[in-house]
C-alpha cells in the first residue's frame, strides 16, 4: 500500500530576467536542491520561466505606445518558450531524473500571443497538465492573453489530484469552486503576490477546499534584471519579498512564510487529512445547496478562427487550439 505521508516542496527564488537558459539552469540546481531534501511534488512560483518583468510599463499610455515599449515586450516575448520546445523538454527531463511531480510558471509564447501558464509534469517527464491563466491582472492584461476552461483542469497523479491556480485567480471563487468539484488535492498556487494578505487567503482556500495548498512566490532583487533594465521601481533593492507557504486542509500552516530571501520550504502531508476535513465541510458535496446555487463551466476551446474542412484545404492550424496534456512524454 501506498504511504499516505507525501513531502513536498516550494521554492521562492528568482529566474535570470531576459535570460532563459541561464534560468533553466538555476531551476535546475533549485530542483536537485528539492529532490534531494525528499520532495516528491516540488512548485515553483508563477511565470518562473520567462520572468515577471516588475514595473516595467511597456510604453503604454491610453492610446498611445512608445518604440522603446515596443522593443521591451520583443525582448519579453524571446524570453518566453513554445510548447512543446526545448525548455520543455529540459524541464521533463530535470522531472523524470529525480522522479518528482513538478509544477513550474512559464511564460508560453503561442503565435504572436504570451500566456502566462503553469505546467505539471508527472515522475516520467509527461506533461500532466497544462493552464493559462484565466484573467491576468490589471497591466498584465496587456502583454498576457486570457486563457480559457480548456485548461482549467485537475490532474490524476500517483500522490493524488494536483491542480494549479495562479496568483489573482485565486481571488476568483467560482474558479475555486470549480477546483474544488474536480476533488484536487494538492491545490498549487504560483504567485508574484508577496503582500502580507496572501496568507490568509491561502490558508481560507485550504479551509473551503479542504486541500493542501502550496503556494510559490518569487524572491526578486533589482540585481536580478540587467543594468539596462528601465522600469519604474522602488528604491527598495527587493521587488518581489517571497511568502511562500504550505497549509493543510484545515487552515494550519505546515510551512510558515520566509521573506527577503530565497529558500525551499519542505513539509510532510497526510493525505488522510483530506477525509479528516471533509467530513463536515464538503463544498461540492454535502454542504452544497444545488437547489439553489449551481455553476455551469465551458471547457471547450475558444478559438478566435475556425475552418470547416482543414484537412481537405491544407491547412495547418494545430496553433489555435489549446491543447491539455496529453500524457506524451516531452523527453521521447
Amino acid at each position: 500500500m501506498t504511504s499516505p505521508i507525501i513531502k513536498v516542496a516550494v521554492v521562492q527564488a528568482a529566474p535570470v530576467l531576459f535570460d532563459t537558459p541561464a534560468t533553466i539552469e538555476r531551476l535546475v540546481r533549485l530542483a536537485d536542491e528539492a529532490a534531494a531534501g525528499g520532495a516528491a511534488l516540488v512548485v515553483f512560483p508563477e511565470a518562473y520561466i520567462g520572468g515577471y518583468p516588475k514595473g516595467l510599463d511597456f510604453g503604454a499610455r491610453l492610446g498611445t505606445r512608445t518604440p522603446e515599449g515596443r522593443e521591451d515586450f520583443r525582448r519579453y516575448f524571446e524570453s518566453a518558450i513554445d510548447i512543446p520546445g526545448p525548455e520543455v523538454v529540459a524541464l521533463a527531463e530535470v522531472a523524470k531524473r529525480h522522479g518528482i511531480h513538478l509544477v513550474v510558471g512559464v511564460i508560453e509564447r503561442d503565435g504572436g500571443t504570451l500566456y502566462c501558464t503553469a505546467l505539471t509534469f508527472d515522475p516520467n517527464g509527461r506533461i500532466l497538465a497544462r493552464h493559462r491563466k484565466l484573467m491576468p491582472t490589471a497591466l498584465e492584461r496587456l502583454v498576457w492573453g486570457f486563457g480559457d476552461g480548456s485548461t482549467l483542469g485537475v490532474a490524476e497523479s500517483t500522490i493524488g489530484r494536483i491542480g494549479s491556480v495562479i496568483c489573482w485567480e485565486n481571488y476568483m471563487p467560482l474558479l475555486r469552486t470549480a477546483m474544488y468539484a474536480q476533488g484536487v488535492e494538492f491545490y498549487c498556487a504560483p504567485t508574484v503576490d508577496d503582500r502580507d494578505t496572501w496568507l490568509p487567503t491561502m490558508r481560507t482556500i485550504a479551509l473551503e477546499g479542504r486541500c493542501f495548498v502550496l503556494s510559490a512566490c518569487q524572491f526578486l532583487t533589482q540585481a536580478d534584471y540587467p543594468s539596462e533594465y528601465h522600469a519604474t521601481i522602488s528604491e527598495n533593492p527587493v521587488l518581489i519579498r517571497g511568502g511562500s507557504c504550505i497549509i493543510d486542509p484545515l487552515g494550519n500552516i505546515l510551512a510558515e512564510p520566509v521573506f527577503g530571501e530565497q529558500v525551499i520550504l519542505f513539509a510532510e502531508l497526510d493525505r488522510r487529512a483530506i477525509a479528516r476535513g471533509k467530513y463536515d465541510l464538503d463544498v461540492v458535496g454535502h454542504y452544497a445547496r444545488p437547489d439553489i446555487f449551481r455553476l455551469h463551466v465551458d471547457t471547450q476551446p475558444q478559438t478566435p478562427v475556425t475552418f470547416d474542412n482543414p484537412s481537405s484545404s491544407g491547412l495547418s492550424i494545430g496553433r489555435l487550439e489549446h491543447p491539455k496534456g496529453d500524457g506524451q512524454s516531452c523527453s521521447d
